[in-house]
């Protein structure tokens, strides 16, 4: 049976034929499938955001609809809507393009709140509910959301319900310049994104989904975990810190980031790596903060910086099997 560990090779090799110099972008990616959670994926226009998700939609041969969303964009176009069928005198339901394996919402914060709320009940249910009727979404049901930074011209906030349900936001950034030299060449004849074939099935990434859960993580960890994320709620710059969501979403993205390095186990570091981009999504700075430009990352700066690391137990061993 392949690994976890051989599972990710597989994808990472293949995306990287498109985006380049993006590991750990593509990590969290993975990260985020393997936990059942949906991506925010936040940064200026033109740095690889949709390419990314096409990328990783075509490497595991999932079903995949893009939402363009606009200012003028309504629910119902998200959703699906019912038509009245004048030959047998019933009302048919019409799927929208939230019906997909992976759904790529492309900049979500152009829509108004009204049509962001519209994705509250599939992101947080795998569901729709559309005049009174109730339909279940595919599985696996993955939303890669991207977002502009929000002093771009016609942006609206994301709603603090709505980001909460996101299981991680990342950055993308520029590209180095020996990685910018690459993509130009790579591209000179065509987008290498036409000539991606899928590496996985969906079955694999339903099967690892379920193995992650039996990762070890241990008591002290948990603790960890929890202490972490009640330093966010009581940080001096913090208005609103991470909720026991973001607790959760610590340990189970721990568990899947140490599956695809090869461990059954989890440690500090698995920890410390994915708190920024589990929890800095989740808090809301205080106003008088933000005027002394604190952000999200300074505050999971300080609280890994104040929040012992947790070590070894007495007689615990350690047991590296496959996963």
């Amino acid at each position: 049976m392949n690994t976890v560990k051989e599972f990710a090779e597989r994808i990472f090799q293949n995306v990287e034929q498109v985006m380049i110099g993006k590991r750990s972008a593509v990590e969290l990616v993975l990260v985020a499938l393997l936990c059942r959670g949906h991506l925010l994926i936040e940064d200026v226009p033109g740095t690889g955001k949709t390419v990314l998700a096409k990328s990783i939609a075509r490497s595991i041969g999932s079903s995949f609809k893009r939402i363009q969303f606009t200012p003028d964009l309504l629910p119902s176009d998200v959703t699906g809507i019912s038509i009245f069928n004048q030959q047998n005198h019933e009302f048919e339901f019409r799927s929208g393009p939230i019906f997909a394996q992976i759904v790529l919402a492309d900049e979500i914060n152009r829509a108004t709140p009204k049509t962001q709320s519209a994705m509250l009940e599939a992101m947080e249910e795998r569901q729709i509910t559309v005049d009174g009727a109730t339909y279940g979404l595919p599985a696996p049901f993955i939303v890669l959301a991207t977002q502009n930074p929000i002093e771009y011209e016609g942006t609206f906030p994301l709603p603090e319900a709505q980001l909460d349900r996101f299981l991680l936001r990342l950055h993308m950034g520029y590209p180095d310049r020996i990685d910018e030299i690459a993509i130009l060449k790579r591209q000179r004849q065509a987008h290498p994104l036409e000539h991606l074939h899928p590496v996985a099935q969906i079955d694999d990434l339903l099967h690892f989904q379920e193995a992650i859960k039996e990762v070890y993580v241990d008591d002290l960890i948990s603790e960890y975990i929890v202490t972490l994320a009640a330093a966010t709620r009581h940080h001096e710059d913090v208005y609103l810190g991470a909720s026991a969501r973001g607790s959760l979403a610590l340990y189970r993205t721990a568990q899947a980031w140490a599956a695809i390095h090869g461990r059954d186990y989890v440690t500090p570091d698995d920890v410390k790596t994915l708190a920024l981009p589990v929890l800095g999504h989740r808090m809301i700075i205080s106003p008088a903060a933000r005027i002394r430009s604190v952000t999200p990352a300074a505050v999971i700066t300080d609280v890994l910086t104040a929040v012992a690391v947790p070590g070894a137990r007495a007689g615990r061993r350690y047991d590296r099997v496959g996963m």
